[in-house]
């Protein structure tokens, strides 16, 4: 299994080293990732995966990928596929997985167990009159008309509930501990459900399923995890965690349970609900669009596992939520590629460029580096003629001063070629620049001027005779909003009419090497990869681009440096 995490110091690994040397399990680790099978992992699974699966493999341990199928109306063996899949993805081989529908009988055992000792009644009540009478944090709660139901009527009823004799919502089986806690998790909490759905994996056998917190902690304990990490918003559950193992009689290795700050970044989302709403609604392409901050979309994006990892383990692990700027991630994502990826040439917006003293016929190779920062990567072989295009940006009529490209008279250098000065524009009817008249100089191939004269500027191009045709998609941020939702507004209020756009780009032949997935520098423009769709036989059609060229996080800390946020 690959590292999922890199060792450092936080409050789950002080424990799990206290535990190590002196603890109640024997130096035992043993940790589990509880997804539920109803969708598909995003960010913030990232940092639960890196930290699950991380420590276990640091403490000489093991992780359980265990499927969390209690929900049957939602759930999907294809998102079991999916997940597994995206687990591999980032680096982590969660081997075989169990589901919580594996322990579905012990489960039911112990609950009529329960019932029998008198810590478990079925309700009569329904879900809206059940919320209502708990109370709140300073109002006392209200004991259910049938919480003194004699063991026998309760295990009759509940007999029948499995049975399925029961309209969904008729009744449930809730445990008995008290409707006056000052802990509201604790004031008699739902265990079982009447529902008449088919499960993926047990079929029509069951009418009733466990709720979340019991078949959570039991599933722990029957596969015998040591340490049940969670996020902060199960810290109120962990006395009734507690609760059940005690009522059901474990010793004392039971599994205990540690709460740690979710993942939250800016200008992102990550709601299930509000990420379904975005797929529901056509607001994306799926799943998997580029903009998604779902595994499968990053992973289209061009995000690599490995920047991800590195990410999750950089933030650390804390006990306060709070929210991480999206263009930390992104340094992590453009530091992995600018070692490795390899650099080609592309044009988004084309401007032609006629060189009109070069030989007629004649083509050219020009030989350019591969990776600057990988000597290994070697070099490519371009091709160049008289007829090139470059960016449009990289020209100007009449430029500001500090304008240091393309211009009438100027000369600048093309990377790997010649230099070039513009001598005549030609423009359309409407006054746009339509074609570059320029002259080369043949002295100074690979970028090198004989008689030692400098230019301020160096741009790319592609030679307009030999360019492949490509598509190319450039990305702002999903949300213009840093904080959408906050303040209990609606996230998608403040969705981006303009999060995505396409352009038809040219692109140096090389490009047609790159594999499917494969994310290379398109050079001066930034990290495209290649869609995953693409034909692997055929040119490639579509790149996305991942991250731009400009460190935008550096440019956050130097502007907290100077007086913080």
């Amino acid at each position: 299994m690959a590292s999922a995490s890199n060792s450092g110091t936080d409050f789950i690994r002080e424990t799990l080293r206290e535990h190590a040397s002196d603890g109640p399990y024997g130096g035992r680790v043993q940790t589990r990732f509880p997804p539920e099978p109803n969708g598909f992992l995003h960010i913030g699974h990232a940092k639960a995966i890196t930290l699950d699966f991380g420590v276990a493999d640091e403490f000489g341990g093991s992780c359980r990928l265990r499927f969390d199928d209690t929900n049957p109306e939602t759930e999907d063996a294809r998102f079991v596929d999916a997940i597994q899949e995206d687990l591999r993805w980032l680096g982590i081989e969660p081997g075989e997985p169990a589901f919580a529908s594996d322990y579905f009988g012990q489960l039911h055992a112990w609950a009529v167990a329960l019932i029998e000792d008198g810590k478990a009644y079925v309700d009569d009540q329904d879900a809206e009159t059940i919320s209502e009478n708990r109370g709140g944090f300073t109002t006392p709660g209200v004991d259910s008309p049938w919480r003194d139901r004699s063991v026998e009527e309760n295990l009759d009823l509940f007999a029948r509930m499995k049975a399925g004799e029961f309209a969904e919502g008729e009744r449930v089986l809730r445990a008995k501990i008290d409707m006056n806690h000052e802990n509201m998790q604790m004031r008699d909490p739902v265990m079982y459900r009447i529902r008449h759905k088919h499960h993926f994996r047990t079929g029509d056998e069951w009418h009733i399923y466990p709720t979340y917190d019991w078949a959570h902690g039991q599933s722990d304990a029957i596969e015998g995890t040591t340490h049940s990490i969670c996020t902060l918003e199960f810290d109120s559950h962990r006395p009734l965690y507690d609760w059940y193992h005690e009522a059901i009689g474990l010793g004392g290795e039971r599994p205990r349970q540690y709460e740690f700050a979710r993942l939250n970044l800016t200008h992102t989302v990550l709601s299930k609900r509000k990420l379904l709403e975005l797929v529901s609604d056509d607001h994306v392409d799926g799943w998997d669009d580029a903009r998604m901050p779902t595994l499968r979309g990053l992973r289209r994006r061009g995000y690599p596992p490995e920047a991800i990892r590195a990410f999750c383990s950089h933030i650390g692990i804390a006990k306060v939520n709070g929210v991480h700027e999206i263009e930390l991630l992104e340094s992590f994502v453009r530091t992995h590629h600018n070692t490795n990826a390899l650099r080609r040439m592309a044009v988004l917006d084309p401007l032609e460029v006629i060189i009109t003293n070069w030989p007629d016929g004649q083509d050219d190779i020009r030989e350019a580096i591969n990776n600057p920062e990988d000597e290994a990567a070697g070099t490519r072989e371009v091709p160049f003629s008289g007829r090139l295009f470059i960016e449009r940006d990289d020209f100007m009529l009449d430029p500001p001063k500090k304008f240091f490209r393309l211009a009438p008279g100027r000369e600048v250098r093309l990377r790997a070629g010649y230099f070039i000065t513009c001598n005549e524009v030609e423009t359309g009817a409407d006054g746009e620049v339509t074609r570059l008249l320029c002259t080369y100089d043949p002295e100074t191939a690979g970028g090198q001027a004989p008689d030692g004269r400098k230019v301020k500027a160096t741009i790319h191009w592609v030679s307009a005779d030999h360019a492949l045709d490509v598509d190319v998609m450039l990305y702002d941020r999903l949300f213009t909003d840093s904080h959408p939702g906050a303040d209990g507004a609606d996230p998608l209020a403040s969705l981006n009419p303009d999060s995505r756009e396409v352009r038809s780009a040219k692109a140096e032949p090389a490009v047609g090497d790159i594999a499917p997935g494969e994310v290379v520098q398109f050079e001066r423009l930034g990290y495209f990869a290649r869609d995953l769709d693409d034909d692997p036989n055929a040119a490639p059609t579509l790149f996305h681009r991942t991250v731009g060229l400009r460190d935008e996080w550096a440019n956050i800390q130097k502007r907290q440096g100077q007086g913080g946020k």
